[in-house]
């Protein structure tokens, strides 16, 4: 493979990219991450065309991103991805994005839980071993964890 993994990559802002307070509009954050993951998963062999001829999707489960410090447009901005969560079997996923200034200055926490689906018939599959072994490339973060099944019957409460 010829190009680096974009696991750490520096953000170009835009004009557009700022709102009335003079900083990073919030939904700028969730098209950074989607960007950052599609590049990764396009690094490694998992692109658009891959997907396509597999029949296999990703899909969101829950998108949240915790705001710590505001980011302006002459700031430098970088944004490191990591797998957070992963089940044993590659069906469901964690992904954490850090946000920072060139100084380090931790700006956000973007984390994202999904899924892979078979696009044909619109239900959770096990992603093929290619892109198994391209998940498992992908750095892990301080805290992974991994996704145990749930029990069948299991609601959470005794």
């Amino acid at each position: 493979m010829d190009a680096t993994p974009p696991f750490r990559s520096r953000i170009q802002l835009r004009w557009a990219d700022i709102d009335a307070n003079f900083h990073m509009r919030h939904s700028v954050y969730y098209d950074l991450g989607a960007m950052q993951r599609m590049e990764v998963l396009t690094a490694l062999g998992v692109s658009l065309a891959y997907m396509r001829e597999n029949s296999l999707g990703p899909v969101l489960l829950r998108e949240e991103c915790v705001f710590r410090r505001e980011i302006k447009l002459e700031d430098e901005v970088w944004s490191e991805v990591l797998v957070s969560q992963l089940s044993r079997d590659h069906k469901r996923f964690s992904f954490e994005h850090r946000i920072t200034k060139g100084d380090g200055t931790l700006c956000a926490t973007l984390v994202v839980d999904g899924a892979w689906i078979d696009t044909r018939i619109r239900k959770m599959c096990m992603p093929p071993p290619f892109a198994r072994e391209a998940l498992d490339r992908i750095p892990r973060s301080e805290g992974f964890t991994w996704l145990e099944p749930k029990q069948p019957g299991a609601s959470g409460s005794t």
